[in-house]
């Protein structure tokens, strides 16, 4: 009995691995576009303070995010926050709370402009 049950599982081996190559990508793997890297709206949940709760929205296109609080006594959805990282990735050093990205924006301007001054003004 085992050992035909050994054979059938063999047989049943060998005829799967003849459809299907062994270095195919398995079913629960994303394809193409998933991962790092990847686009559109994801959304997460977490928690904002102690007994807060809430959910992230990220729009990569965008470069937005969202916080939304979630407010149990009214049994609703509060913005919390909203903010884009378009200018925000070309910081270099920076670290302060209160800044608008528009602040932002006009940083970046500035230190493009002292580097192209800087790079000019080395140049024989």
């Amino acid at each position: 009995m085992i050992a035909t049950t050994l054979v059938v599982i063999a047989v049943t081996l060998l005829i799967r691995t003849e459809r299907i190559p062994i270095g195919s990508v398995a079913f629960g793997q994303g394809g193409p576009g998933t991962g790092a890297g990847a686009r559109g709206v994801f959304a997460f949940s977490g928690q904002l303070s102690k007994g807060t709760y809430g959910v992230y929205l990220v729009d990569t296109d965008a470069m937005t995010m969202w916080v939304y609080e979630y407010l149990a006594q009214k049994g609703c959805l509060r913005l919390a926050a909203a903010r884009t990282w378009r200018y925000d990735r070309y910081l270099e050093n920076h670290n302060i709370c209160d800044l608008p990205p528009e602040a932002v924006e006009q940083m970046i301007e500035e230190q493009r402009q002292n580097r192209k001054q800087a790079s000019e003004t080395q140049m024989p």
